[in-house]
């Protein structure tokens, strides 16, 4: 039996790979603002270090969409030095999180929340690309860049120079979305190679005057980060930054580990082990001061339908990058800024979520609302703020939904008025109950049944006591309570133990 049984279809696999994620890892350090260069220098990383790591076996690393906006407002606030020590950190935490088994804790995270943070990061990405495809310059501020597009339009429209750039992404844009109809072997070429070759093609043929990317070449853009740059780490925005790299890039890799595992039928993901390659990957981008890495979904995806069996497709198509990066630099300068722009924007609206955000509304609107909100979140605050508020959300909607309680009251008219309470009972649920209580008659005994309750908390558990005292004080029968959850007996306990109990007789729970 050969050693490699499986080396043709890797082989294969690792090629489609390359062309897919050439285009994607240029356009992503372009719109990152940092040297074309470095994004190239990432997805070697992914191939060759992360690549030959355990954790997910046909999982493609490399610099992500979604963190490209992190990334931006990173080196516009510390400049481009601190980007490596930025990544160094986040790695270097994403290898101690999967020391200590942490990986499989970020499935449990909302998938609104995720969902939300891709949709906020799509809107803001393909905002800041449409000025870019424009020649224009973009506002800093999410928000900003948003409303500040109808200006931009009218002001694009208006300008000659601004048009043929205009076209030149919606060309594009618009050879994408059809280059998947195409039949024949030409099907099988990716989408975005192809739009980026055809963009360079017209644009180099009749000599149209659009920005092309600028090259320094690989070791010119490999600058590890200085003793200076590590003077940051006194910043608390650069420790937030670093956190805010760790989750979402952590988040966004082990989230596409599971659905990359439904679509193939080998070995599952190892997630402490992914985490500790992902960890092992942004170290040494870190290092090299190039774009933090990511599982991405779209390649890895490319990787399992091109037919990869083992992580040797995932590790060539590292050495394809390599190989390209040093022997054809120069190919870089020929491409149209206005192209990878055009890419950018399709793969932020691929972003957006839109048939989960219809099915959340149909099925669960609570879940469509923390959607919405992350979202809205990212764009009008920052990345980092907007994931919290999603999360925050996301805590208090579960515990609202965990703390269902049933309030029945029977009066039949005579005898004591007769109160159940099944469920959770607690703090947040506190404010209906009391309602209901302190409605009841003064002058009417209460029997208050709580064995239906499966948790009472100590808030509700104290502020029935007090009830139960006020209302046996105006009245001329004390209220009479059947214990529900047993919790830690307390001085207060005792005290409403006293109260249960009916003049003449004993609590019979």
């Amino acid at each position: 039996m050969s050693r490699f049984p499986h080396l043709r279809q890797d082989f294969a696999a690792s090629l489609v790979v390359f062309l897919v994620a050439l285009p994607l890892c240029v356009g992503v350090a372009v719109a990152s603002g940092v040297p074309a260069e470095l994004g190239l220098v990432t997805g070697i990383v992914g191939g060759l270090v992360t690549g030959l790591l355990p954790g997910s076996s046909l999982q493609v690393s490399g610099p992500a969409a979604g963190l490209t906006v992190l990334v931006f407002e990173a080196v516009d606030t510390y400049g481009l030095p601190a980007l490596g020590v930025i990544v160094l950190a986040a790695g270097v935490l994403q290898l101690v999180m999967g020391a200590l088994r942490l990986g499989r804790w970020f499935r449990a995270i909302s998938v609104s929340v995720v969902e939300g943070m891709l949709a906020g990061i799509g809107l803001v990405l393909i905002a800041g690309q449409l000025y870019a495809a424009a020649g224009l310059e973009a506002p800093a501020a999410g928000v900003d860049k948003i409303l500040g597009l109808p200006g931009a339009v009218v002001a694009a429209l208006g300008s000659p120079e601004a048009l043929t750039p205009l076209a030149v992404g919606a060309g594009t844009v618009a050879l994408m979305v059809l280059w998947r109809r195409m039949p024949g072997p030409a099907g099988a070429v990716p989408g975005a190679l192809a739009a980026v070759l055809l963009a360079t093609a017209v644009t180099l043929a009749f000599g149209l005057p659009v920005a092309t990317v600028e090259v320094q070449g690989l070791l010119g853009a490999v600058q590890p980060p200085g003793a200076d740059a590590f003077g940051e780490l006194a910043s608390v925005g650069l420790i937030g930054t670093i956190v805010a790299f760790t989750l979402i890039a952590s988040a966004e890799s082990l989230f596409s580990a599971a659905a990359v595992d439904r679509l193939h039928d080998g070995p599952r993901t190892r997630y402490d082990k992914e985490l500790m390659a992902q960890g092992a990957g942004n170290t040494v981008c870190g290092v090299l001061g190039a774009l933090p890495m990511t599982a991405v979904i779209v390649r890895s995806s490319t990787n399992v339908r091109a037919g990869a069996r083992t992580k040797a497709s995932r590790v060539m198509h590292g050495v394809w990058l390599l190989l390209f990066a040093a022997l054809l630099p120069s190919a870089l300068a020929l491409i149209p800024l206005p192209a990878l722009a055009g890419i950018l924007v399709h793969a932020g609206w691929k972003l957006i979520p839109f048939r989960p955000v219809v099915a959340l509304w149909r099925g669960q609107r609570g879940e469509a609302l923390i959607l919405a909100v992350t979202a809205v979140s990212i764009v009008v605050v920052n990345m980092f703020e907007g994931v919290l508020i999603g999360l925050a959300l996301s805590v208090v909607k579960t515990a609202w939904e965990a703390s269902h309680a049933k309030l029945k009251v029977i009066d039949k008219g005579a005898g004591p008025i007769q109160v159940y309470l099944s469920g959770n009972a607690t703090f947040l649920r506190l404010p209906r109950i009391l309602d209901t209580l302190e409605s009841l008659p003064e002058d009417r005994p209460v029997e208050l049944d709580l064995t239906g309750l499966h948790h009472l908390d100590h808030a509700c558990r104290t502020a029935l006591g007090d009830w139960a005292e006020q209302h046996g004080a105006a009245g001329t029968v004390p209220v009479r309570i059947t214990k529900g959850p047993k919790t830690r007996s307390t001085d207060h306990d005792t005290r409403v133990a006293a109260v249960q109990a009916p003049p003449g007789g004993s609590d019979p729970s």
